[in-house]
């Protein structure tokens, strides 16, 4: 006989689990106890949501389900934030929660929720273990739904007195299968290289299903052989690279941008694991005329703006392969591709890079990071106005290198991504750019990664208020109302928590406090004040009067 809890963790071990991101409580002890002994690293946190969004980043950069834990009730509906960021997002994650007994429970409905209804429409499956027997069933499902795609979030609730109980080993844990995805036929193959063949000027929008390094590396060899150019939405950005002289870089805002002169001019479109969630179609399809080739591992999500003329539904990887064979002879002239990407470079590498204007403005900014930072070091954004800048003005070389949410698009999410981040690549720099706003959200996290070791930099570029609401208030016209607020001295704030703390001065001081950040021990605060004049300026009087060359 082996009690449930016991199983339960041998079935984890069984799934390859590395990590439990938890904030534990009473209901949760005998799996706690079971975890103790076993080769799984709980990793406690100090806010449910941020064991939510590391284990959201888990699985976002290793492609299996990160796990995080909670308690019941309070416990629970703190994670519903970082779920509904691996929902919307694709990430694979397992939310685990505690429950009060379901045979005997002598508190009566002392915190009880209904967690698993709560839950079901933010993931793909959502069960409550009633029984110690079901248990490798339920988690194998779980793990096996979670990665097939579309990635998402799985939930199980283990109730404390399922947990206590014994059960025969023979209910032992299911061994984990290998599957291959299914591949695109031929026919598919050989319509889709004919609509790319009779196109004028056709365009790649690659997204976020591509970042794998097999898509990856069929998109590269897509490009090279045929011309195409490619335009990256921003969880797409680092797949081509934009050291690929096909690469456009990426979408910044929801609107018309230097980049969409070419993406107007397009008459094909061919999106490459793309979701209506990340960049609206409406922003580029807005006239509805365009053709669109969807290429992805599961069918197309129809919009009004979104209604692909032909799809091939497969393996991306396998897929690109087959198309690069398929198109073999053709190549795009790219001749309004090489003249916009000159623009491109001009406009979003080099104007504002060398700005000496203090409080630092964002593009100023941005180059300073990207001087920072290698090729295959990571930056996590937080959700802000200067994430849009980082989009727009940050070279990506590499998947997995640039991350933000622009799914659901939350705040908070920053430094725990570069935690998750950091525990999983430890040779290489990550630096987490969060707005004061933001930060504070889950600033807590702060001890955890202090307790952890982590040397992960913390970039708070600080306006003391809700700056991308307060731009939208004064670009829809209205008084200035509600959105300031004050900040503790955030060098003494990390000071407090064992960390180290830096305030950029001067224009001049940002990169070499990044140099000095990147080499020391341990967590390090670098707060720069930010000027977000150019909010108005480039995004509202330069791309208000954008023409297209010709």
């Amino acid at each position: 006989m082996i009690k449930a809890s016991d199983l339960f963790v041998r079935c984890l071990e069984q799934e390859g689990v590395e990590y439990v991101f938890a904030v534990p409580g009473e209901e949760n002890l005998d799996l706690l106890e079971s975890l103790r002994p076993s080769k799984i690293k709980v990793i406690v946190n100090r806010h449910e949501q941020c064991s939510a969004f590391m284990a959201a980043t888990y699985g976002r950069l290793t492609g299996k389900p990160g796990v995080c834990l909670s308690t019941l009730g309070p416990g629970a509906t703190n994670l519903v934030t970082g779920i509904a960021h691996a929902h919307l997002g694709g990430m694979p994650m397992i939310a685990l929660t505690g429950q009060k007994g379901i045979r005997e429970n002598v508190q009566a409905s002392f915190q009880v929720l209904d967690v698993v209804n709560i839950l079901r429409p933010l993931t793909k499956r959502a069960v409550q273990i009633q029984g110690p027997k079901s248990i490798p069933k339920e988690i194998r499902t779980a793990f096996k739904l979670a990665t097939t795609e579309r990635h998402g979030v799985c939930h199980i609730e283990l109730p404390e007195d399922i947990a206590h109980e014994q059960v025969d080993e023979k209910f032992s844990s299911y061994h984990a299968t290998q599957m291959r995805r299914p591949i695109a036929d031929q026919k598919t193959i050989t319509t889709a290289a004919e609509m790319i063949r009779a196109a004028k000027n056709p365009l790649l929008i690659v997204s976020s299903r591509a970042q794998r390094r097999s898509v990856s590396a069929a998109i590269k060899q897509l490009c090279s052989v045929t011309g195409l150019y490619a335009v990256h939405t921003q969880l797409g950005k680092g797949v081509l690279g934009d050291d690929h002289p096909q690469s456009l870089y990426s979408f910044g805002l929801h609107k018309k941008d230097y980049v969409n002169c070419v993406v107007e001019r397009a008459d094909l479109l061919i999106t490459i694991g793309y979701s209506v969630g990340e960049h609206p179609p409406s922003v580029w399809n807005k006239e509805m005329d365009k053709k669109i080739l969807h290429i992805d591992f599961t069918p197309a999500e129809v919009d009004i703006y979104y209604n692909p003329t032909w799809e091939i539904i497969g393996d991306i990887g396998q897929s690109l392969t087959a198309l690069t064979q398929e198109l073999k002879g053709y190549h795009n002239n790219g001749i309004y591709e090489k003249k916009i990407k000159t623009e491109l470079t001009k406009k979003l590498l080099e104007e504002g890079a060398n700005d000496p204007a203090f409080p630092l403005r964002p593009r100023r900014i941005v180059k300073e990071c990207r001087t920072a930072l290698g090729k295959e070091d990571i930056v996590c954004l937080d959700n802000g106005i200067y994430k849009l800048w980082f989009s727009r003005h940050y070279p990506t070389y590499n998947i997995g290198t640039f991350l933000l949410d622009n799914a659901l698009a939350t705040m908070g999410a920053g430094l725990p991504s570069a935690m998750a981040a950091k525990l999983l690549y430890p040779q290489k720099r990550v630096l987490a750019v969060c707005g004061d706003g933001g930060f504070m959200m889950n600033s807590q996290e702060l001890e955890t990664a202090v307790r952890l070791g982590l040397n992960v930099v913390i970039l708070i570029v600080n306006d003391n208020a809700y700056g991308f609401i307060k731009w939208k208030q004064q670009t829809a016209g209205f008084k200035d109302f509600a959105l300031d607020y004050g900040n503790p001295d955030f060098v003494k704030y990390a000071q407090a928590y064992g960390a180290v703390g830096y305030k950029v001065e001067k224009a001049t001081d940002l990169t070499p406090l990044l140099e000095k950040a990147f080499k020391q021990k341990g967590p390090v605060i670098i707060e720069c004040p930010i000027d977000y004049s150019e909010n108005t300026k480039v995004w509202g009087e330069e791309l208000g009067n954008l023409l297209c060359p010709l």
